[in-house]
């Protein structure tokens, strides 16, 4: 009796795009030298070239999405993997932002990996990022709940930290891969199965906080996570000081809004609400040494962000917000803006995400789910 015919697994990469021409020129380069079956590019309404640039390439595996307005990464991820999803059914996405990329040999490394059973029962896999200098890069390091492990919580409370609850150094150099509650979407390997799980990133969070809670949400529902240190990354980015202000000021709202759906997500009910009492304290005295107008603009966004998550709140649009800073009515921001961003999708409506899912336009034919 003759053995049915196997195929080999269909991997195909998510990248995220927004004015950053050159490092995602570099970005598809390593890509497309992979053995990947598609490359979607999701472009998030670029002024700098991006388009144009993308329209011109020819290579059969790349699929470009053009959102209609930039709705931020989050939101960007979502469509990306939808319509990766739609498109191609593939076994494995592999997720990043337009600055990160796989080493060389990575994504072979990945198919000899899953073809040995490396990770058994794994849904998702998360790669070891790294600075181009070689330093690990701290805002992609894999972690462990505090909240979900007695022994890391009591390091916490020692005053272990961040470096508490991260996974050390030393694990970069193992060769043996290990579980994780959660970790982010640059070199985030994420399976059919993954997908069936924990569904799609929450496109309304726009920028923070997403990969934190479709990571975590994936292992919280009894998927499992593992750091696969062989796997490697690097992310060509800026690091930014810890406790620093983000830039252009308003990030603050969606770090600090969406940070809290992070800590709801992390703690549970019984350790939310006096994790809560310890943090907004914090918040709403940052920005001491800022000039007055930032701190009383850095302060107002704090606030904002507060009420709309203790509403539960994702609806409020990035026009509002930019005319907040600007002390500008929303209508007349809008007329002023250039490019507004995306319509945020309301809670209850995910028939409008479907929606901007469809507007977003290919620019190279649906790549066939045969395999």
């Amino acid at each position: 009796m003759s053995q049915p015919e196997t195929f080999p697994p269909v991997i195909a990469a998510v990248v995220v795009t927004f004015n950053r021409l050159a490092h995602l020129q570099e970005t598809l380069a390593r890509l497309l030298s992979e053995p990947l079956d598609q490359v979607v590019v999701v472009e998030n309404g670029s002024t700098d070239g991006t388009r144009a640039w993308l329209a011109g390439q020819a290579d059969p595996r790349l699929l470009v999405l053009e959102m209609p307005e930039n709705g931020g990464g989050a939101l960007g991820f979502e469509v990306g993997m939808r319509e990766a999803r739609q498109r191609l059914d593939p076994d494995w996405l592999v997720l990043m932002d337009d600055d990160a990329r796989p080493a060389a040999g990575t994504i072979a490394r990945f198919r000899q990996g899953l073809a040995a059973g490396r990770w058994p029962g794994a849904e998702a896999l998360a790669a070891a990022v790294r600075f181009p200098d070689g330093r690990i890069c701290e805002m992609n390091r894999p972690w462990i709940n505090p909240f979900g492990k007695l022994s890391v919580f009591l390091r916490v409370l020692a005053g272990g930290g961040r470096a508490a609850f991260h996974i050390p150094d030393s694990d970069y150099d193992s060769p043996a891969p290990r579980a994780l509650d959660g970790t982010s979407f640059v070199g985030f390997f994420v399976s059919r199965a993954g997908m069936d799980r924990a569904g799609y990133p929450d496109g309304r969070l726009f920028i923070y906080g997403d990969d934190v809670l479709y990571s975590l949400g994936l292992t919280q529902a009894g998927g499992r996570l593992l750091f696969a240190p062989d796997l490697k990354f690097e992310h060509d980015c800026q690091t930014q000081t810890a406790g620093a202000m983000p830039r252009p000021l308003w990030k603050v709202y969606y770090l600090h809004r969406n940070a809290w759906f992070v800590y709801r997500r992390v703690a549970g009910r019984l350790f939310f609400p006096p994790l809560m009492a310890l943090m907004l304290p914090k918040w709403l005295n940052k920005g001491r040494l800022l000039p007055a107008n930032e701190r009383r603009i850095c302060r107002k966004l704090i606030r904002l962000a507060v009420a709309d998550a203790f509403r539960g709140h994702l609806g409020r649009s990035h026009d509002d917000i930019l005319a907040r800073i600007h002390s500008t009515p929303p209508d007349r921001m809008a007329a002023a803006s250039p490019r507004p961003a995306a319509p945020v999708v309301p809670a209850p409506d995910r028939a409008r995400a479907d929606r901007t899912v469809a507007s977003a336009a290919p620019t190279t034919p649906p790549a066939s789910g045969e395999r």
